[in-house]
């Protein structure tokens, strides 16, 4: 599939319809420019699967129109994929420094480093790439080095805001640039992308400053230790955590992989501020009083093998948290991980734990990182354009800024809510939806990305559902008759030994099947075990209802 022509193309590999895996390009002519490449993490319907990026099977198809990779900024949903791409198309990325940083650690795990073509830019650079030119400008989000891209094409500009709110008192800085944004806005945007995550909430996002002082009172109140739990990338509200234990007089530990790794490099670019001697190791907490000790940990979102669940299930080798010790889980919990989170919460309770959690004004732990309503409507406003594409979100956020934008003056014919796969064009100052693209999702299981098609995930979700049955059957390679009496292995379908008058039943049906097929002078081993699998099938969902996996192993000695 190509797109041709002078015309302008704007396409979602990812990002619409869904939150996370956020990737989007523009094309005009011979030109590429990607921006993002993020990923998402699996539901239940995906079982054994690690996590989930975008299909860039149009970009490996053009991979030689393909100039550039722009990152808007640091968040997982943005750079989760970036290793997985350039696994397969090596192009330049261009990000601001923290960005590269935590680009950097990915790239470094999967052993891309040194071939990795890597540029830093900030709100002041210019990226050529062919007929594009792309310029930027600051945006505030809950992580510093977050940029909104402009991009000047033969058909107009068009904007690409990534993760905004207008916080006019950010923790690290610097401040959204509205008069940037104003200029863009007068020089003219044909099509704005604007992220859509919170289009149902009214109002404006409380700025980030809110949760620091709410964090400084817990720790405060604490009498024992502090555990306190965020999203590792939220590297403003980590500063407002380092602030308040120095305030408290308490040392920091860092636990789980990712936290390390992001404190490292947002220390090193000078993103985060602490004093010489605030962090220790864990094995070191036993030398101070417990109101001397703060825990930061990975696992806001209850995920099972996280430091927070670990340490709620009493199985951290190091710490342990005691009766009274208090835990503050300072995130909002993603869509579909609530139960997880839910889970930790409850044993943190029965370990008698001070629990801290939400977003309410009793806790105040948490504030969106997402522009609300009026938040947006104003960048609208400041960019007035001629189209808007709403992205970033699910299919009723998108809709909700369709009407936001009507709100503020943009027909509804103006916007476009669109798949991921379509297409918008640009031609001759028309703008229309163009053709569609192959797009979908990449499915990474281990060292594997997109092996594990839907034939495998049914056979995964089968086996867990009512497990397996293995018949095995031994013949005689010259005579062709059964030598033995058929095995059948029952795992994860019942317990042999509390199921034997059942197992005793399958083992004569599968002995009466076998001679049938031998007085018809069956030989044919395919036609032999789909003949098994079919009798046996029947039988036990007639005696069980339940389907196991049916797999018959013929031995021939």
């Amino acid at each position: 599939m190509n797109l041709t022509g002078n015309k302008l193309f704007i396409a979602a590999l990812g990002g619409v319809n869904e939150i996370g895996k956020n990737m989007y390009f523009i094309q005009y002519d011979q030109d590429i420019v990607v921006i993002d490449c993020g990923s998402k993490f699996p539901d239940e319907s995906l079982p054994g699967i690690d996590l989930i990026v975008p299909d860039i099977g149009y970009l490996l198809d053009n991979q030689e129109k393909v100039r550039a990779l722009i990152v808007t900024h640091g968040h997982e949903d943005h750079i989760g994929g970036i290793p997985y791409l350039l696994k397969q198309i090596n192009i330049p990325v261009y990000g601001a420094p923290l960005t590269l940083g935590l680009i950097k650690i990915k790239l470094k795990e999967h052993g891309l480093l040194n071939q990795a073509q890597l540029h830093t830019i900030n709100a002041d650079s210019i990226v050529h790439a062919g007929s594009i030119e792309a310029s930027f400008f600051t945006t505030s989000h809950s992580i510093p080095d977050c940029l909104g891209i402009c991009f000047k094409t033969p058909e107009g500009n068009v904007v690409h805001t990534g993760d905004f709110k207008f916080d006019m008192s950010p923790v690290t800085g610097p401040f959204p640039d509205l008069h940037r944004m104003a200029e863009i806005g007068k020089q003219g945007v044909k099509v704005l992308l604007s992220e859509s995550t919170n289009a149902e909430r009214p109002g404006f996002t409380p700025s980030e400053r809110v949760v620091g002082d709410h964090i400084l009172e817990a720790f405060v109140r604490a009498k024992q230790q502090v555990f306190i739990s965020t999203f590792a990338s939220n590297v403003n509200r980590v500063q407002q955590i380092i602030d308040a234990a120095v305030e408290t007089g308490r040392k920091l530990v860092l636990l789980g992989r990712s936290m390390v790794n992001v404190v490292s490099v947002a220390k090193d670019l000078g993103y985060l501020k602490m004093p010489e001697g605030l962090l220790i190791d864990a094995g070191d907490t036993e030398r101070f009083p417990p109101e001397q000790i703060a825990i930061l940990c990975t696992g806001s979102q209850g995920e099972p093998m996280a430091a927070l669940s670990r340490l709620a299930s009493s199985k951290h080798q190091q710490i342990e948290i005691l009766p009274g010790d208090t835990v503050i889980i300072a995130a909002g919990a993603i869509p579909g991980n609530e139960r997880n989170l839910a889970r930790v919460i409850d044993n943190l309770y029965v370990i008698g734990a001070r629990v801290i959690y939400g977003s309410g004004s009793a806790a105040g732990m948490h504030v969106s990182g997402h522009g609300s309503q009026e938040e947006l409507k104003l960048m609208l406003t400041l960019m007035k354009p001629d189209y808007l594409i709403p992205v970033h979100g699910e299919f009723r956020m998108l809709y909700q800024h369709r009407i936001l934008a009507e709100s503020v003056g943009i027909p509804t014919e103006n916007v476009f809510i669109v798949n991921n796969g379509d297409t918008v064009q640009v031609e001759g100052g028309m703008v229309h939806l163009g053709p569609k693209i192959p797009s979908g999702n990449s499915l990474v299981d281990g060292l594997g990305i997109g092996d594990v098609g839907n034939i495998v995930l049914r056979d995964r979700k089968q086996l867990s559902s009512d497990g397996m049955l293995i018949i095995v059957t031994t013949y005689s390679k010259t005579e062709g008759h059964l030598m033995a009496a058929p095995e059948i292995i029952s795992r994860g379908f019942v317990y042999v030994r509390d199921s034997e008058a059942l197992m005793k039943q399958i083992h004569e049906l599968v002995m009466t099947t076998l001679n049938g097929l031998s007085e018809s002078e069956i030989s044919q081993w395919s036609l032999i075990k789909q003949t098994l699998k079919d009798s046996v099938g029947r039988f036990i969902y007639s005696q069980t209802k339940r389907r196991p996996m049916i797999l018959p192993i013929i031995i021939e000695v």
